[in-house]
């Protein structure tokens, strides 16, 4: 999984149509707000879904470890596959991003997640800080734990 974090003072996305996705989730708005948080532009990547577990606990972890840092409360995920390089399948993508929303959540975060599958306007004002823009790649955590 690979994710870019801004921290934001404002992200807003309004769906403009539908992806070329063979999995379009419903709308329920069609616009998404998200006030002082982090963006989380995230990509599943293939592999990931075999790894499940470790990829949710490692992006959950960077994810956390970044609010802690910069005082922030909530977050948004984001489906971003078009940035990287060999996407996940959309179902395994949307398990992926769900559970990891999900850990966040039981871990005292606010988290929402934007529908997988449709074409956004944005507007964006992130912060001006070291740490307002973020990479990271999330290896499964065994793959990343020292001999």
């Amino acid at each position: 999984m690979r994710i870019l974090i801004f921290h934001v003072d404002h992200f807003s996305c309004t769906a403009t149509q539908r992806g070329r996705s063979a999995l379009v989730e419903p709308l329920a708005e069609r616009t998404f707000t998200l006030e002082e948080g982090l963006l989380v532009l995230a990509s599943v990547e293939r592999g990931d879904e075999s790894r499940q577990q470790e990829v949710v606990a490692g992006a959950a972890m960077e994810i956390r470890k970044l609010a802690r840092q910069v005082g922030a409360r909530r977050a948004m995920l984001h489906p971003f596959a078009h940035l990287f390089g060999l996407p996940a399948d959309p179902q395994a993508s949307v398990a992926v991003l769900d559970a990891v929303a999900s850990a966040l959540q039981t871990e005292g975060l606010e988290c929402s997640r934007t529908p997988f599958g449709w074409f956004f306007s944005w507007e964006l004002r992130a912060k001006g800080h070291p740490l307002s823009r973020v990479a990271r790649r999330i290896p499964p955590l065994q793959e990343t734990a020292a001999p």
